[in-house]
């Protein structure tokens, strides 16, 4: 895998400017290949938490079981992102990684997160705040989830959606490619399939967003994020105090 071609690359560029050394780095998490077709499980919770994984093609998700076998999706991947970094603490996996479509993943051991936290102390420092934006933005979505009504909820979903897809994807404009079905967004946002056609619906409706098979539009951005609040964390991070190198 050359720096020029990892997606790993691309989106932490977004946030610094990567040199030489640190594109090696990171390219060396994706020297590895492992194809998923649509609905594999990578690994259950309970697994033994030894890899970590770069999405390098395709949408997945992460889920938990409740005993009595409903699904709560707590996280949705697509290319770019590193899953597992919850689990780096944990000596078992904690939840099961279930693939949306057709997937291309790049695994590697977490014992390589070694070399850059002792060799690199900047790009050490981006991954660090990486994990911690995402506590934030899980605790934004855990205030949409216990207080927000439906519509709300869809529309914190799409604005966050679309604005990490922006970071690898500059020329992104208003409209994604949606590869989860209307059950797997209900497990997501806690909402049965039913709710989530009728607000799709509904939104359809009053002109905030418009679908065409896998793709959405949002047709109204700035009145959805007043809908919901929503604040964009990913174009917010802080990168002043990090080390020069």
């Amino acid at each position: 895998m050359s720096p020029s071609s990892s997606c790993l690359v691309t989106k932490l560029s977004h946030y610094i400017t990567l040199d030489d050394g640190h594109k090696d780095h990171l390219a060396r998490l994706e020297k590895a290949e492992r194809a998923f077709a649509s609905g594999a499980e990578v690994y259950q919770a309970g697994d033994v938490a030894r890899d970590m994984y770069v999405v390098k093609r395709g949408w997945l998700f992460s889920y938990t079981d409740l005993p009595d076998g409903r699904r709560q999706i707590v996280k949705i991947h697509h290319p770019g992102d590193i899953i597992g970094f919850p689990d780096v603490a944990m000596k078992h996996m904690t939840t099961t990684l279930h693939a949306a479509e057709d997937v291309v993943l790049c695994p590697f051991p977490k014992s390589s997160l070694d070399e850059i936290l002792s060799t690199s102390p900047r790009l050490s420092a981006l991954m660090l705040s990486i994990g911690l934006r995402d506590q934030v933005v899980f605790i934004d979505l855990l205030r949409v989830m216990g207080r927000m009504k439906a519509q709300e909820r869809v529309a914190f979903m799409l604005l966050d959606l679309i604005a990490r897809l922006r970071i690898t994807n500059t020329s992104m404009t208003d409209t994604i490619r949606l590869p989860l079905n209307q059950s797997q967004i209900g497990d997501y946002l806690g909402l049965t399939n039913v709710y989530i056609s009728r607000t799709f619906i509904r939104m359809e409706e009053e002109g905030l967003i418009l679908r065409r098979a896998d793709h959405l539009q949002l047709l109204q951005e700035q009145a959805l994020a007043e809908m919901c609040d929503f604040y964009d964390r990913y174009s917010d991070m802080d990168t002043s105090w990090f080390p020069e190198h």
